[in-house]
C-alpha cells in the first residue's frame, strides 16, 4: 500500500536496523533514548505489512512517561525507576501499535515533564542538532531530537505548557498539541490533570495529523488545506522577544498576507482573565497530589529544580487552588467565545534556544524556562489545540504557532497545512 509519507511497510525492517544502529553508536544520539526497544521494534517491523493503516512501518519514539508493555515507566526520574514494568501499553500507544507503528525506543525528557527546556540531571540532556550547545527544549526533549536527527518519523509526547511545541521550535520540526479530550490520558504519568495533553511531533503537519488520528481512535482521513482568519493578539506574547524571532515573525505575517491570508491584529479581551490563572497553581498542586509520598520521603533523588517547583504547592491554600480552577473555567469560556472560528498566530517562543551552559545558573534557568513556556502555555490554559510550525529566516530556523479553540483540531490542522505551504517558501 503506497502512502504519501517517507515510510512504507516494505522498508520498515531495514530502516529499523539503521535507526537502532545509529541510536546505539552515534555520539550525537547520546541521552536521546533512555532505552531502545530493539526486540519489539524488530517484531513490529516484520509485522508492519499486515495492517493497511497508512501509519504502517513508521518509526516512532515514545516519551518515557507512557506505559509500554514490559517496560518500567520512569518519566525520566530516579524515584519511579524501581517500579514494576507496565503490564500493558497505554491506550494511545496500543493504537499506534495496532496501526503498524514501530517503536524504536523510550525517549529522555525533563523529569516528570516539569520544564520547558529539556534538561535532565539524571540521564543527561539530549544534544540539540539544530543549535549545538543549546537546550533541546522540553519536556519532550529526546522525542524532538529523535525526529530532528531522522532516527524516527514520529515522536509521541505530552504537552502541559508547551512540551511538544517548545522542543519542536528549538529543533526545527512540527509539534502538535491536540485538544486534551481527544487522546486518552490513561497509562501516562501525569504532571497536571488539568493541563496535560498527549500528541505527536514530526517533520510535517500531515505526519502529525496521521499520528494524532491514530492516537485518538479516529479515521485516518487527511483534511484538505484550508486557511482561516488569523489573529495576532497584540496584548500577549510579544514582550521580551529576541530580535531574530521578532524579525522572523514579521516576515511570516507579510508572507501570509501576500499569499491571501486574512491576518488581523487586535487585543484579546480574555487575556485579562488569563492573567488571573497562574499555571503553576495547577502543575505544583496536581503533581504533588500524585507524588506526595515520594516528594516527602526521597527529596534528594529528585531534580532539585523539579522538587522546588512541586514545593510551591505549599504556598497556596485549597481555597486558592479551587479559585484558580474556577477562574480558568471562566477564561476557557471567554477564550472560546472571543476566538470563535479564528485562530491565533504567535511566535511559538519569544526566545531562541539558550545555551545549556548558561542554564547552570538557577536564575537564568528560571527566567529562560518561563519565557520558553509563556506563549505556548496559553493554549493549555485555554483548553485549546495548537501547533508549532518551523520556518527559516535569514539563516535561522524559527517557529510560528497557531492556536484554535478546543475541539477544533481538524480545522486547525487544515489551516496549518495552508500555513506550512507558505512557510516552506521562506529562507
Amino acid at each position: 500500500m503506497s502512502t504519501p509519507f517517507s515510510w512504507t511497510p516494505d522498508t520498515a525492517e531495514d530502516r529499523t536496523e539503521a535507526a537502532l544502529k545509529s541510536a546505539a553508536t552515534d555520539p550525537a544520539v547520546k541521552s536521546v533514548f533512555l532505552k531502545l526497544l530493539a526486540d519489539r521494534a524488530r517484531e513490529q517491523a516484520k509485522a508492519a505489512g499486515k495492517t493497511r493503516s497508512p501509519l504502517a512501518g513508521a518509526l516512532i519514539s515514545v516519551k518515557a512517561l507512557f506505559d509500554v508493555r514490559g517496560e518500567t515507566t520512569t518519566s525520566a526520574t530516579i524515584v519511579l525507576a524501581g517500579n514494576p514494568p507496565a503490564e500493558a501499553d497505554s491506550p494511545a500507544i496500543a493504537r499506534l501499535d495496532a496501526a503498524g507503528g514501530v517503536f524504536v525506543g523510550l525517549t529522555n525528557m525533563s523529569e516528570f515533564a516539569y520544564s520547558g527546556l529539556g534538561l535532565n540531571p539524571h540521564y543527561g540532556t539530549p544534544q540539540n542538532p539544530l543549535s549545538p550547545g543549546a537546550a533541546p527544549g522540553g519536556s519532550t526533549s529526546g522525542g524532538a531530537v529523535s525526529v530532528a536527527l531522522g532516527l524516527c518519523d514520529i515522536a509521541i509526547g505530552s504537552d502541559t505548557g508547551g512540551s511538544l511545541r517548545i522542543p519542536a521550535a528549538f529543533t526545527g520540526i512540527t509539534g502538535f498539541k491536540p485538544s486534551q479530550a481527544s487522546v486518552p490520558l490513561e497509562g501516562g504519568v501525569p504532571l497536571s490533570d488539568s493541563l496535560d495533553s498527549f500528541g505527536p511531533m514530526a517533520r510535517t503537519v500531515d505526519a502529525c495529523e496521521l499520528a494524532w488520528q491514530v492516537m485518538a481512535g479516529l479515521p485516518t482521513t487527511p483534511v484538505d488545506a484550508r486557511p482561516a482568519r488569523l489573529v495576532i493578539p497584540v496584548n500577549f506574547g510579544f514582550t521580551e522577544i529576541d530580535p531574530a524571532v521578532e524579525a522572523g515573525f514579521k516576515a511570516v505575517v507579510e508572507s501570509l498576507r501576500d499569499a491571501g491570508f486574512d491576518v488581523i491584529e487586535k487585543e484579546l479581551d480574555c487575556i485579562s482573565l488569563y492573567g488571573e490563572v497562574p499555571p503553576w497553581h495547577m502543575t505544583s498542586v496536581e503533581s504533588r497530589a500524585h507524588f506526595e509520598a515520594l516528594f516527602q520521603s526521597r527529596p534528594s533523588d529528585f531534580d532539585p529544580r523539579v522538587h522546588a517547583r512541586m514545593g510551591r504547592a505549599g504556598e497556596i491554600s485549597a481555597i486558592e487552588y479551587r479559585q484558580t480552577l474556577n477562574r480558568r473555567a471562566a477564561f476557557i469560556k471567554a477564550f472560546r467565545e472571543e476566538l470563535g472560528d479564528d485562530m491565533l498566530l504567535l511566535p511559538t517562543t519569544p526566545i531562541l534556544p539558550p545555551s545549556v551552559e548558561s542554564l547552570e545558573d538557577d536564575g537564568t534557568f528560571n527566567t529562560q524556562n518561563l519565557l520558553a513556556l509563556r506563549n505556548p502555555s496559553l493554549a493549555n490554559g485555554a483548553n485549546a489545540c495548537s501547533i508549532a510550525l518551523p520556518y527559516a529566516h535569514e539563516g535561522t530556523t524559527l517557529s510560528a504557532m497557531l492556536v484554535a479553540a478546543g475541539g477544533h483540531d481538524q480545522t486547525l490542522l487544515a489551516c496549518a497545512k495552508a500555513v506550512e505551504a507558505v512557510l516552506g517558501k521562506l529562507d
